[in-house]
C-alpha cells in the first residue's frame, strides 16, 4: 500500500494502481500534471501551499517561508470573527506586548500569554486591531493571495493538514504531464487534474465590479472549462482561441506567479496569459483572475496541450435561453430575478446588468425577451466551413452569446436577404461553395468574389443555378442550415430578427 496526493487530497494507491483507475472519467483529451517524489526544491520558493480540513489557501511569504514547512498538523485553537489561530507550536518569537491594525488575508506569527511555547498561525478574517501576541511591527509574515473565502469556513474541528511550498519552475526535470490511463502510479506522487482560478474581483464578503468587463471575456473564454496552452514561454502559457477581439483595460497591476490575464491591445488582443513567475505590469495586460489550485499543471503544460479548468464564479448569461431556464438559474444562483413579461415560450435577449459580476454584485437581473416564434434557428457548418462560421458569429454577435441578430434588408420569392455591418479588415475567402445545387433552407454568405462580400441570404427551395444569397455557386459560401423556415414568413423588411444556434 502506499499514497498519492490527488489535487492535494492524500489519496491510497496499491502497487498496482494505474492512472486510468485513479480517474476513471477523466477526459483523456486533457492533460494532467504528475509530479514525482522528491523534486520540490523547497528553497527556491516564497509562496507556501496550506491544506486544511475545510480547504488549501496559497500564502505569499514576507519572511523565510521554509520555517515552517515542518509545523505538520495543527489545529485549530480558537477563531472569532475577526481572525483564525491554528497551534500551539514552539517558535523565537518575541511579542511586542501591543495592539496592531491587520487586513483581511494577513498572516500573522503570534502566540497565546506572550509565550514563544505557545505561538500560533494567526489568519486575519476582517479588517481589525487586536493584540495577537506579535512581533515588533505587527508580526505580518505574508499575506492570503488564492482561497480567502477557506478563511470564512473554519471552525471547531478544523485542522491544518500540512503546509507545502509552490512548485517552482526549476522543480520540474522529474515531472510531466500525461493523458495515459496505463501510467503506473508511485507512492509519494502529486497528480493535478485541473487548474482553478478565482476571477478578479470576486470574493464572497464583497464583489467589485472595477474589472466586470474583462472579466466576463475571460468568462467566455473559459467557458467549456478547458484550457489550450497554444503558446508556452519562460514566463507564461497563453489560449488563443479570443485572438483578434477587442478588450477594456481595467486593472494592469504587477503579473505575479498564478496571476491570469487578457491582453488588451497590440498582437494577441484577446489573448488569456497565465503567468509562471513575476514579472512587470504592463498597460497592455489587464488581470482578471488569480490560480488558486493547479499552478503545478501551468508550469508542467507543453505546447499544444489543454487541461481542464474551472473559473470561479461561473458565468452568468441568459441570453438566448427560455425565459423559464432563465428565471429558474438566477433563483439557483439567489438572485432576485425579474422579466418584462410573463407568458410562456419567452426568449431572453437582454439582461440587466450584463456582466457576471455586475449581476452578482447587485444579486438581482432583469430580463428582456422575445416570442420564440420570432427566434430563428440555426445549425452552422463548422466542419465544411470554419472560417465563414466564425466570422458570421462575430458579425451576429453569436461569438460573445447564445443569441445574435441580424437585419433583414429584402426579400423577395423564397430568398431572405439580411445585410450585416462589415469590418474593412475581414476578408471572406471562397469556401465550401455549393456544387450541383444549393440545398433548401441553406444559409449562405457571400464571399470576396462579388461585390456584396458580406451579405447572408436563406433560400427556401433547392436553386441548382444561386445560392442562398442570389448569387452565383463560386460567390456563395454555404455555412448552415435553417431549422423551421415557416417562422421567415412573417418577417418585414427591416426587422431585427434574432437568430439562435440549435442546442445538439
Amino acid at each position: 500500500m502506499g499514497s498519492i496526493l490527488l489535487d492535494g487530497v492524500r489519496t491510497e494507491i496499491t502497487g498496482t494502481t494505474k492512472l486510468g483507475d485513479l480517474l476513471p472519467d477523466h477526459d483523456i483529451s486533457t492533460v494532467v500534471g504528475v509530479i514525482r517524489p522528491g523534486t520540490l526544491a523547497q528553497e527556491t520558493t516564497k509562496n507556501l501551499q496550506v491544506r486544511t480540513t475545510s480547504g488549501e489557501i496559497v500564502a505569499e511569504m514576507l519572511a523565510d517561508p521554509t520555517r515552517f514547512l515542518a509545523i505538520g498538523i495543527l489545529p485549530l485553537h480558537y477563531a472569532d470573527r475577526n481572525s483564525a489561530a491554528f497551534g500551539p507550536f514552539v517558535s523565537e518569537l518575541a511579542p511586542e506586548r501591543r495592539p496592531h491594525l491587520y487586513e483581511r488575508g494577513d498572516l500573522i506569527l503570534g502566540c497565546v500569554g506572550y509565550n514563544p511555547a505557545q505561538s500560533h498561525l494567526v489568519f486575519s478574517r476582517t479588517r481589525h486591531t487586536a493584540d495577537h501576541g506579535a512581533a515588533a511591527g505587527g508580526g505580518v509574515i505574508g499575506r492570503v493571495v488564492s482561497g480567502r473565502g477557506v478563511l470564512d469556513r473554519w471552525t471547531t474541528g478544523d485542522h491544518i493538514e500540512g503546509i507545502s511550498p509552490i512548485l517552482s519552475w526549476a522543480d520540474t526535470s522529474r515531472s510531466f504531464t500525461t493523458h495515459d490511463p496505463a501510467l503506473l502510479l508511485e507512492d509519494g506522487m502529486a497528480i493535478i487534474t485541473h487548474i482553478e482560478v478565482t476571477a478578479e474581483g470576486y470574493d464572497p464578503d464583497g464583489i467589485s465590479t472595477q474589472t466586470a468587463t474583462s472579466v466576463e471575456h475571460l468568462l467566455l473564454a473559459l467557458d467549456d472549462g478547458y484550457l489550450t496552452a497554444d503558446r508556452v514561454a519562460s514566463t507564461h502559457i497563453r489560449d488563443e482561441r479570443m485572438a483578434g477581439t477587442q478588450v477594456t483595460s481595467e486593472h494592469t497591476k504587477g503579473r505575479r506567479e498564478g496571476t491570469v490575464t487578457v491582453r488588451t491591445r497590440g498582437s494577441g488582443s484577446g489573448c488569456i496569459y497565465i503567468y509562471k513567475e513575476d514579472v512587470p505590469g504592463i498597460a497592455s495586460h489587464s488581470v482578471v483572475g488569480q490560480v488558486t489550485h493547479g499552478i503545478e499543471l501551468v508550469k508542467l503544460a507543453k505546447a499544444g496541450e489543454r487541461v481542464a479548468i474551472q473559473v470561479t464564479p461561473p458565468r452568468f448569461d441568459m441570453l438566448g435561453r427560455s425565459l423559464t431556464e432563465a428565471i429558474s438559474s438566477g433563483r439557483a444562483r439567489g438572485l432576485k430575478v425579474t422579466a418584462d413579461s410573463e407568458e410562456p415560450d419567452r426568449v431572453v435577449i437582454a439582461q440587466t446588468p450584463p456582466t457576471t459580476l455586475e449581476v452578482l454584485a447587485a444579486g438581482e437581473v432583469a430580463f428582456q425577451t422575445v416570442a420564440l416564434s420570432q427566434v430563428i434557428d440555426l445549425v452552422l457548418d463548422d466542419q465544411h466551413a470554419p472560417t465563414s462560421t466564425a466570422i458570421f458569429r462575430r458579425l451576429t454577435g453569436l461569438f460573445w452569446h447564445d443569441i445574435g441578430t441580424l437585419p433583414l434588408f429584402f426579400m423577395f420569392e423564397d430568398v431572405y436577404l439580411f445585410k450585416p455591418k462589415i469590418p474593412t479588415r475581414v476578408s471572406i475567402n471562397p469556401e465550401n461553395i455549393p456544387v450541383g445545387s444549393a440545398p433548401a433552407a441553406a444559409l449562405g454568405l457571400t464571399n470576396d468574389a462579388r461585390k456584396g462580400a458580406g451579405m447572408v441570404g436563406i433560400r427556401l427551395s433547392e436553386n441548382s443555378e444561386f445560392g442562398p444569397t442570389s448569387e452565383p455557386f463560386d460567390g456563395t459560401n454555404l455555412i448552415g442550415t435553417v431549422i423551421g423556415i415557416d417562422k421567415l414568413k412573417a418577417l418585414k423588411e427591416g426587422q431585427i430578427v434574432y437568430i439562435r444556434e440549435a442546442r445538439r
